[in-house]
C-alpha cells in the first residue's frame, strides 16, 4: 500500500517544479506514480513558497509603520525622489545601465580596474533595487507606478542579456558575482516576482545557478566561510524561494551549521567572543554586523517553515549576543577597532547624498540585527536584547539612530518598535573589562567611560587594507588606546577622524616616523609582527595588558603595557628602541576636538595658548588636562611635546573611492619623542577619562597612591594599595615587588576587604609548558583554582605551580585565596 504524501515530505523532495518529485513509499510498497499526487498537495508545496515570498518581502520592506508618520513619511518621499532620478539617468547600453556604472571590462588584466566593474555590476543590481523598493513601498509617489514597472523590467532583462547570465566568465571582484549581484537580482525577484514571466524567472536564476552553484557551499573555506558563507545562504536560500526549489532551500540551510560552532582558528566566533574574518582581522562590527544581520533575516524566513533552522548549535550564535558584540557597542556606536577596513569609509565619491559613515552609523544596523535576532530567540533573551538595544538608543544623543539617512526603512521600523515599546525598560551600559586573547583586543568599561584598546601579534594582523581601502591604518595594532565617555566624546572617531589624523599619532601607540606607502604589508591583513608576547591577566573587572611591539616594516621593538583600573588605565612603554634612522613617538593622546577647536588645555594648572598651530615641550610636567575630556597624570614627572594642530584631509587620500573635498579638523596631541634611533626609551602616564582638572590635580598630588613597580625590557608592573591591585606583565622570568615568576606571563591580583584575593594569571605566549609563581604574602589557604594549577604552597608565601598553559589560549586561569 503506497504512503500518501505528508506535506514536509512532499516539500523536502521537491527539486524545480511540483511534478520534479521523487518517490516517498514504505518499505515494500510500490512506487507512488505523479498521477497520485494530488492537486492539493502540489497546492500546498505552491503555497507554502508563496508564504515565504511573502514573508521576505515584509522582511526586506519593513512593517509595523505607518508611511505618513516621521521619520518614515521623509524617508519614503526621499526614496521616490531618489528613483525619480535614477530614472531620468538610466539609459540602457552596450556596457551600462547607467552611464556612470560601466560594467564591461575593459582591461581584463589590471585586477583593480576589473573589482571597479565588477563592482558597477553589484551597484546597477541594487540600483534596480531601490526602484523596486519604490515601486512597492507605500508612500513614495511611484508606489504601482507603471513606467517605472517597466523600467525595472528594461533593467533586469538588460544586466542578464549583457553581463550577468549563464555564459559569462566572471572579473574583478568575486563578492559582485556570488553576493552583491545576486542579493539585490533576488530581492527584486520578490518584490515584482507577480509582474515577471515565467521565461525572465528562468533566465534570471539559470544566471544565479551559474555564479552560484551547490559547490559554493560544498566545503566551509576560502571565501564561503562566516559572514561570506550566510550571505551565499541568503543567496542559496532566495533562489529556492524564487524558483520553488526544496533543494536548493534545504542547501541553504544545511549550510549554516559550518558557520554555527566555535572556533579555534581562522574565520568565525572564538569562546572567548573574538570574531574573525579574512583570517586574521577583528571584524565584530563590519563582517560580523553583516553575520548578525544575515543569520538573523534568515531565521526570521525560515521559522515555522519545512526548512526550519534547528541546528542546536545555533544557540551559539544567540549567546554571542551579549558574548560578541555587546562588548563594543556604545551609547548607539560600534568601536572602530573591530571594524577593520570600514573605518577608511566616509564620504563616498559615487555616492550622491554624500551619506557619511562612521562608528555610530555602522553600530545601528547591528541594533536592528539584535531586534530582529530576538524574534528567534528564547522571551527571555529577546526582552533583555530589547533593554539593551532601547538604552543605546536612548543614549546616543551624537547620532540618533532613528535619524540614521543610511539604514533602511525595515531597520528603522524594528527600532521605532523598541523605542515605543512601553514594557521595555532601557538597560545601562554595563561596566567591567573583557579580554579577547583570539583578537587581540580588549575592553574596558566604566560608570562614565568605556575604552578599547587595539594590538597585533603573529595570528592578528597590525590593520586591514584591501580594494584601495584603509591605505594608512599601519598603526591601528600599534596599541591604538580608543575612548569615549558616556556624555562627550562620542564623536571622537566619527567627525571625520581617520582622514585628518596625523597617522602616525594614533593615540596610546608607538611608532616610527619612517614614511610608509599607501597599503604598506599588503593586503587583506597581510601583514603580521612575529610576536607572541600579546594579551593578559583580568578578573572581570580589571586587567593587566601588554603588547611586545614590532613596527610595521620597521626595526622598532617596544614594551608596552596598560594596567585597567577603577576609574583610570597606567599606559607604561619600555625597551623602545629602533633603527630607521627617524625619530620614534609614543602618542599619549590625539583628540579631535572638531572643526573649531576651542578647547582648554592646561599642563600643571597653567592654561595653554588656543591658537593654532602651537607646540611646546614640557619638561617635568606631573598633570594635564584637557577640557570636558579627561585629565593625564605622569608619576615622577615626565617629558613630551603637546601641539595644537589644524590638519586638513580626504576620505580619497585613505580611500580609493572617497569623496576628495578636503576637510580641515583641529587636534591636540602629547607625544612622548623618543628621539631618532633610540636605545631604551620609555614613558609613563595615567589616562582619567572625565576627569575634572581638580581631579587629575588631586590625583598627581597623591603621589603614593600608584606606585610604577617596575617599567623595564624584562618587566612592567603596578601597585595601587587603596585597590588592593597589583599588576605585573613578566616579559621574562624574574621578580618584581612581591612577585617572583619563573618565566614569562601577565599576573593581576585584587586583594578583597574580605580578607580574601583573586590571583590571575596567563600564559599570552602560549608556550608555556610550565611555570611557577611566587607571591611573598602570607595566605592560610587555597579556595579555589584551576586544573591547570598541579600544586600549591600556603604558608608565609604563597607558590603556585602550573603545569602546561601553552593550550590555554591566553585564557587567564583565576585563583582565589584566603590571607592569613
Amino acid at each position: 500500500m503506497t504512503t500518501r504524501w505528508s506535506r514536509r515530505g512532499f516539500l523536502a523532495a521537491g527539486s524545480g517544479t511540483a511534478l520534479a518529485l521523487g518517490v516517498h513509499t514504505t518499505a515494500g510498497a510500490a512506487p507512488l506514480t505523479s498521477t497520485e499526487i494530488t492537486s492539493t498537495e502540489i497546492s500546498a508545496a505552491a503555497d507554502e513558497f508563496a508564504s515565504l515570498r511573502a514573508k521576505w518581502r515584509t522582511l526586506i520592506l519593513g512593517e509595523g509603520f505607518s508611511p505618513t508618520a516621521e521619520p518614515f513619511k521623509t524617508r519614503l518621499s526621499e526614496l521616490g525622489t531618489t528613483v525619480g532620478q535614477l530614472q531620468a539617468t538610466m539609459a540602457p547600453t552596450s556596457g551600462s545601465l547607467w552611464p556612470d556604472l560601466g560594467y564591461a571590462d575593459p582591461e581584463p588584466d589590471t585586477d583593480q580596474e576589473s573589482y571597479g566593474y565588477s563592482g558597477n555590476l553589484n551597484a546597477s543590481y541594487n540600483r534596480l533595487n531601490t526602484l523596486a523598493q519604490a515601486y512597492t513601498q507605500q508612500g513614495t509617489g511611484l508606489t504601482g507606478d507603471t513606467g517605472l514597472r517597466d523600467d525595472i523590467l528594461t533593467g533586469l532583462d538588460h544586466l542578464y542579456s549583457e553581463v550577468y547570465n549563464e555564459t559569462q566568465v566572471r572579473y574583478g571582484n568575486w563578492y559582485s558575482w556570488q553576493i552583491g549581484a545576486p542579493q539585490a537580482l533576488l530581492d527584486v525577484c520578490v518584490l515584482m516576482y507577480d509582474q515577471l514571466s515565467a521565461a525572465q524567472l528562468t533566465d534570471y536564476l539559470n544566471a544565479v545557478d551559474h555564479f552560484v552553484p551547490d559547490s559554493a557551499v560544498s566545503s566551509y573555506t576560502g571565501t564561503s566561510t562566516g559572514a561570506n558563507r550566510v550571505d551565499l545562504c541568503r543567496v542559496l536560500a532566495l533562489r529556492g524561494v524564487v524558483g520553488a526549489s526544496s533543494a536548493k532551500v534545504a542547501l541553504a540551510r544545511d549550510a549554516l551549521s559550518p558557520v554555527f560552532p566555535y572556533v579555534s582558528g581562522g574565520d568565525g566566533l572564538y569562546t572567548d567572543g573574538s570574531f574573525i574574518q579574512h583570517t586574521t582581522v577583528p571584524y565584530t562590527g563590519s563582517y560580523g554586523s553583516v553575520m548578525l544581520g544575515g543569520l538573523g533575516m534568515l531565521f526570521a524566513l525560515l521559522t515555522g517553515s519545512t526548512w526550519e533552522v534547528t541546528d542546536s548549535n545555533r544557540q551559539i550564535v544567540f549567546d554571542a549576543v551579549e558574548n560578541a558584540w555587546a562588548p563594543f557597542l556604545y551609547n548607539g556606536l560600534v568601536m572602530d577597532g573591530v571594524s577593520g577596513r570600514a573605518v577608511s569609509r566616509g564620504l563616498s565619491a559615487s555616492d550622491a547624498k554624500q551619506i557619511q559613515q562612521d562608528d555610530h552609523l555602522r553600530g545601528h544596523p547591528i541594533l536592528a540585527a539584535i531586534v530582529l535576532l530576538g524574534q528567534g530567540a528564547s522571551n527571555t533573551e529577546n526582552a533583555r536584547w530589547r533593554g539593551l538595544v532601547k538604552g543605546w538608543m536612548q543614549r546616543d544623543y551624537y547620532s540618533p539612530p532613528m535619524s540614521n539617512p543610511s539604514i533602511g526603512l525595515t531597520s528603522l521600523a524594528r527600532l521605532k518598535g523598541v523605542q515605543d515599546d512601553t514594557t521595555v525598560s532601557a538597560v545601562a551600559e554595563p561596566t567591567g573589562h573583557r579580554l579577547f586573547t583570539n583578537m587581540s583586543r580588549a575592553t574596558h568599561r566604566r560608570p562614565g567611560w568605556a575604552a578599547s584598546i587595539s594590538m597585533a601579534d603573529r595570528r592578528i594582523t597590525y590593520y586591514e587594507t584591501g580594494n584601495g581601502e584603509n591605505l594608512h591604518g599601519w598603526h591601528t595594532g600599534s596599541g591604538m588606546l580608543y575612548w569615549w565617555g558616556d556624555t562627550f566624546g562620542n564623536g571622537q572617531y566619527s567627525d571625520a577622524f581617520w582622514p585628518t589624523v596625523d597617522p602616525y599619532r594614533l593615540p596610546g601607540t608607538t611608532a616610527s616616523r619612517k614614511v610608509l606607502a599607501d597599503a604598506a604589508g599588503g593586503d587583506w591583513g597581510a601583514s603580521l609582527p612575529d610576536v607572541n608576547w600579546v594579551g593578559g591577566a583580568t578578573d572581570g573587572q580589571r586587567a593587566a595588558i601588554g603588547q611586545y611591539l614590532k613596527g610595521l616594516q620597521s626595526t622598532l621593538l617596544a614594551k608596552k603595557s596598560w594596567f585597567c583600573l577603577d576609574d583610570s588605565i597606567v599606559c607604561l612603554g619600555a625597551g623602545i628602541k629602533c633603527t630607521d634612522g627617524t625619530a620614534v613617538e609614543s602618542t599619549i593622546e590625539n583628540r579631535n576636538l572638531g572643526p573649531t577647536g576651542s578647547t582648554p588645555f592646561q599642563v600643571d594648572g597653567v592654561t595653554k595658548p588656543a591658537s593654532y598651530p602651537w607646540s611646546e615641550t614640557l619638561t617635568g610636567a606631573t598633570w594635564a588636562h584637557i577640557g570636558g575630556h579627561g585629565g593625564y597624570v605622569f608619576p615622577g614627572g615626565a617629558t613630551f611635546t603637546a601641539l595644537r594642530d589644524a590638519r586638513d584631509g580626504k576620505w580619497s587620500a585613505i580611500n580609493t573611492g572617497g569623496a576628495t573635498t578636503v576637510l580641515n579638523r583641529k587636534y591636540l596631541t602629547m607625544y612622548v619623542d623618543h628621539g631618532t634611533n633610540p636605545t631604551g626609551g620609555s614613558y609613563a602616564y595615567l589616562l582619567m577619562p572625565g576627569a575634572t582638572a581638580a581631579q587629575t590635580q588631586t590625583c598627581a598630588a597623591a603621589t603614593s597612591w600608584l606606585t610604577v613597580l617596575a617599567n623595564t625590557d624584562s618587566q612592567q608592573g603596578v601597585s595601587v594599595p587603596s585597590l588592593g591591585f597589583t599588576g605585573v606583565n613578566f616579559w621574562f622570568g624574574g621578580t618584581v615587588g612581591d612577585l617572583t615568576a619563573s618565566n614569562p606571563c601577565a599576573v593581576m591580583i585584587s586583594e578583597k576587604s574580605d580578607g580574601t584575593a583573586v590571583i590571575c594569571v596567563s600564559d599570552p605566549m602560549r608556550m608555556q609548558t610550565g611555570l611557577t609563581l611566587t607571591w611573598n604574602r602570607a595566605v592560610a589557604s587555597v579556595t579555589a583554582k584551576p586544573s591547570t594549577v598541579t600544586s600549591a604552597t600556603t604558608g608565609s608565601a604563597l607558590t603556585l605551580t602550573f603545569g602546561n598553559l601553552s593550550t590555554t589560549a591566553g585564557v587567564t586561569q583565576k585563583i582565589t585565596v584566603k590571607l592569613g
